[in-house]
């Protein structure tokens, strides 16, 4: 078969485009070497909305983190993902380095942040009495949110596949050919044939840019890691509340997940192994020492309340920028490389310029039968109890709670699994679903979701994976149940 459009990645930029993408009349797929949506760099994030005060004036990631912001809240409503608008503070601890708060304010404005004021030291105190007594003053960000990078991904990609965006899963890129009327791409799965090629592979976009172009990128993994709290601790900020930036991002921050926890990090490292998502001692020792030190909080965070530790990488482009568009020696292939922060948040933005290039390109039509609209998995937990009890009586596996940390139901992961593009790993009904992200890390809900997903699947309980491949959980003879 011959694609209009491969997309190589279903990260949280590869979905943005295939959903944008999926608006027109083309033969189109996405391939992911990972088994689900979100399984690369987007699942090692700090799941901030940025405002676009950080960017640098006149360059595309300062254009597109505003557009992509003003974007993610129409389409939350449009695609039924949930985010909060808690807003950002960059807090000043340093009397004499005030001055960059007024520098990120020029910033804001001249790329047209709405909203943004400098907070003198009690406004913002106010606001966020568990800010450290260091407190001088702070940027303050209205526009600012948070979001899971799962369940935008996903949102997307549902949307995408529904509207006949094919996605192939465990199938690695290998090698790229440019031919007389496209490209081939060689695969672990044999090879694909396609018009137009959209890089949009994360830590490995300069990989793949470097086998078509004389006009090489290079593209550094730079490694953050993160302590994530309990939810007893979620009410510790309100905001987002990050220190004044250094030569390697935005810094170590402390925030609020969507959904209740806080987080420290991420740290910034960069690291010669593209797969390195481990998590390194002496990282989570500094970043212990600076919760023990309170940081930016003036209220003791215990470290008993750590419920876990995780890392991601970031695709940092030597010149820190976005690189998005087609490549001039190389027609009808796409970049969209070098998306590190606030590359989360524009992706919707780089979804709409990259569908517009590639439609004007190819002369694609826009589809008279769009779907636009999609609905998220029902969570059962946030209902009220006679929206419960009528969901139990019309379906008794609501009835059962297999997570008892996030409370989620047995319909939802029964949902999760028989969605477009369904859940087939433990890891792809986590993403979904939450079961096993809470506070006892998947200790408890692990052996019932494994028979549910063999149930459903129609598997033995020994094909179920962790994340795909050769991830195998249990090994034996046991029949699925």
């Amino acid at each position: 078969m011959m694609y209009d459009i491969v997309i190589i990645g279903a990260g949280v930029t590869g979905c943005c485009i295939a959903r944008e993408i999926s608006r027109y009349n083309v033969n189109a797929c996405v391939i992911e070497k990972g088994d689900d949506v979100a399984s690369g760099t987007s699942k090692g994030n700090s799941g901030v909305i940025h405002s676009g005060f950080d960017a640098k004036p006149g360059t595309l990631m300062a254009k597109l983190n505003v557009e992509g912001n003003a974007l993610m809240w129409k389409y939350a409503e449009e695609l039924d993902f949930p985010v909060k608008q808690n807003g950002a503070l960059v807090v000043c601890t340093v009397e004499e380095e005030r001055y960059k708060l007024d520098d990120l304010l020029a910033q804001a404005k001249a790329n047209g942040v709405p909203g943004v004021v400098i907070l003198e030291r009690d406004e913002v105190m106010k606001m966020e009495p568990n800010l450290t007594e260091k407190t001088v003053a702070a940027l303050y960000a209205p526009t600012g949110g948070v979001i899971c990078p799962f369940n935008l991904a996903i949102a997307m990609a549902e949307n995408a596949n529904v509207n006949k965006v094919d996605f192939q899963f465990e199938t690695e890129a290998l090698d790229i050919k440019k031919t007389s009327d496209g490209y081939v791409i060689h695969t672990n799965r044999g090879i694909i044939e396609t018009k137009a090629v959209v890089n949009a592979a994360g830590v490995y976009a300069d990989k793949f840019h470097n086998l078509v172009s004389g006009q090489k990128i290079h593209i550094t993994a730079r490694k953050g890691e993160y302590l994530l709290f309990d939810k007893c601790l979620g009410s510790v900020f309100t905001a987002s509340v990050f220190p004044l930036p250094g030569k390697m991002g935005k810094g170590i921050l402390t925030a609020p997940t969507l959904h209740g926890n806080l987080y420290v990090g991420p740290s910034a490292n960069d690291v010669d192994d593209k797969e390195s998502l481990n998590t390194t001692q002496e990282i989570l020792d500094d970043l212990v020492e600076k919760v023990k030190a309170n940081h930016l909080c003036k209220v003791p965070l215990p470290l008993n309340k750590i419920i876990t530790s995780f890392s991601g990488l970031r695709a940092h482009e030597d010149q820190h920028e976005f690189i998005v568009g087609e490549i001039t020696d190389a027609p009808n292939f796409f970049d969209a490389a070098g998306i590190e922060s606030p590359g989360l948040t524009s992706a919707p933005a780089i979804g709409v310029m990259l569908s517009q290039m590639i439609a004007a390109r190819l002369g694609l039509v826009l589809k008279d039968d769009f779907i636009s609209r999609r609905k998220r998995i029902i969570k059962f937990d946030k209902l009220s109890d006679n929206e419960k009890n009528e969901l139990i009586r019309n379906n008794p596996s609501y009835g059962t709670i297999v997570c008892r940390c996030e409370m989620v139901t047995e319909a939802e992961i029964i949902d999760a699994i028989h969605r477009p593009l369904g859940a087939r790993s433990m890891d792809s009904i986590k993403r979904r679903t939450r079961a096993g992200m809470g506070r006892c890390q998947a200790g408890f809900c692990t052996p019932k979701t494994i028979a549910i997903l063999a149930r459903e699947l129609g598997v033995e309980m020994t094909a179920v994976t962790k994340k795909g491949g050769r991830s195998q959980l249990l090994f034996g003879s046991n029949k699925a149940v």
